[in-house]
């Protein structure tokens, strides 16, 4: 556990458009889209509440009032909070600077179409243990199947991260991929200019650079709903009936 006095806090980044997912995404927002038999939020916040987390922060965006909605202010064990982005997208590190007031010393920051089996604590405890640091992010060896890799690692180190998309030419030195959970220091978002319009991926290549982001390798593979192909993958996962990756 944390070693902060406050209980551990994740921040979900649930504003996106859904644009890979339309037209199922033009009256729901992913965070909300049937799996089976459960919104996928129901899923992801019932992780956390198990792993131990004692608040959700969700950034949301589109369709923001239809997530406050149906999923209220507590989840269990979990309470719940709201940061909204606002009626023009500010992107994935822009939400968070939005949300600075309500980010706790340490946060985890995870995806609102990501599903993880790991320990989604595990990026804190690391973090909380190296001080030198201001980031822990959970790597995948993915090696461009699952998606486009965008990180090279060095013994405990993220060494260098690039975002890609699949059919970009081939990066050798990116073996593994952004597991997408990823422990910050509120420091980190504190420096981002207010109303800033960026993408976390610019904080995490600018962390890699500076040496300051450590690597947290995990071994079983992520899943997602931002694709119709993810979507079944966890669908088939969820009901127990998982097959292979598609």
């Amino acid at each position: 556990m944390p070693s902060t006095a406050l209980p551990p806090q994740a921040a979900i980044l649930a504003g996106g458009l859904g644009t890979r997912m339309h037209p199922r995404t033009a009256s729901i927002p992913k965070f909300l889209l049937g799996v089976a038999g459960r919104p996928f939020g129901a899923w992801l916040l019932d992780r956390l509440a198990a792993a131990g987390f004692g608040e959700a922060l969700i950034c949301i965006g589109h369709l923001g009032s239809a997530v406050q909605e149906a999923m209220g202010d507590r989840w269990g064990s979990l309470r719940l909070r709201y940061a909204d982005e606002g009626p023009s997208l500010l992107g994935t590190a822009g939400a968070l600077r939005r949300a600075l007031p309500h980010l706790s010393p340490t946060f985890l920051v995870t995806y609102g179409d990501s599903y993880l089996p790991f320990d989604y604590l595990a990026p804190l405890r690391d973090l909380e243990a190296h001080p030198e640091a201001l980031g822990t992010m959970a790597v995948y060896r993915n090696q461009d199947r699952l998606d486009a890799s965008n990180t090279a690692i060095q013994g405990a180190l993220v060494a260098r991260y690039r975002k890609r998309k699949l059919g970009d030419p081939v990066d050798p030195g990116l073996d593994h991929i952004d597991y997408g959970a990823m422990a910050l220091r509120r420091e980190v978002i504190a420096a981002l200019p207010e109303g800033a319009v960026v993408g976390l991926e610019v904080v995490q290549a600018d962390l890699a650079a500076r040496g300051c982001l450590r690597a947290l390798p995990v071994m079983e593979r992520f899943h997602e709903v931002g694709s119709e192909a993810g979507l079944r993958d966890l669908e088939a996962l969820l009901s127990g009936s998982a097959g292979e990756p598609s």
